[in-house]
């Protein structure tokens, strides 16, 4: 069983403060391997300190209340 298996909505997430970053806009489809290798990708694209971000955050899945917060609006701020 995969780690995102399930998983609605997938983001960007800071390692030390666990706070969201970013969302991953697009049906999330594959391995996990292959899920947090397009999430990044994508990330990486949005921004050019995107890498900065990227060397301290981690792809993890949405909680039940980012969820319904951002129902909506999966464009949040990007840095």
């Amino acid at each position: 069983m995969g780690r995102f298996e399930g998983a609605e909505k997938v983001g960007i997430r800071d390692k030390e403060t666990r706070q969201l970053l970013a969302v991953y806009p697009y049906k999330i489809d594959g391995t996990d391997e292959e899920i947090e290798k397009a999430v990044k990708d994508w990330y990486y694209k949005q921004s050019c300190i995107a890498e900065e971000f990227l060397l301290k955050s981690y792809v993890d899945e949405l909680t039940e209340h980012e969820l319904k917060s951002r129902k909506d609006d999966d464009t949040k701020k990007v840095y």
